[in-house]
């Protein structure tokens, strides 16, 4: 598959996650999941969804991450009913991404310098 392809790709699942995980998501802790990057590997085996939560207490991530491993089966399954001219559907790994959190304490910091 091409690089573009592979962009598009992630691309859509992107959209269609956003979509299909906050439906899915019975979560009291959590109530919104911010989907910001998907790499799907190129022989797609896997696809890498990257997410932040509103709350960056460690505890809270915990409760999000475990939430996210038990509803991926359907999640899956429903993203194939989506994207239905894919040979494999690739397996699902999802990953906080730190990014945010990390601005955020930078930002602090620098506030606090002030």
């Amino acid at each position: 598959m091409s690089s573009i392809s592979i962009e598009r790709l992630n691309s859509l699942f992107l959209r269609e996650l956003a979509v299909i995980i906050n439906r899915e998501n019975k979560s009291e802790a959590i109530s919104y999941y911010n989907l910001t990057e998907v790499r799907i590997t190129r022989d797609l085996s896997y696809a890498t969804v990257f997410y932040t939560i509103l709350n960056d207490d460690p505890e809270i991530i915990k409760v999000a991450q475990a939430n996210l491993e038990k509803i991926n089966k359907q999640v899956r399954k429903d993203l194939a009913s989506k994207v239905n001219n894919l040979r494999k559907m690739p397996e699902l790994i999802f990953k906080y991404d730190e990014a945010l959190a990390y601005g955020n304490k930078i930002d602090k910091i620098l506030k606090s310098i002030e």
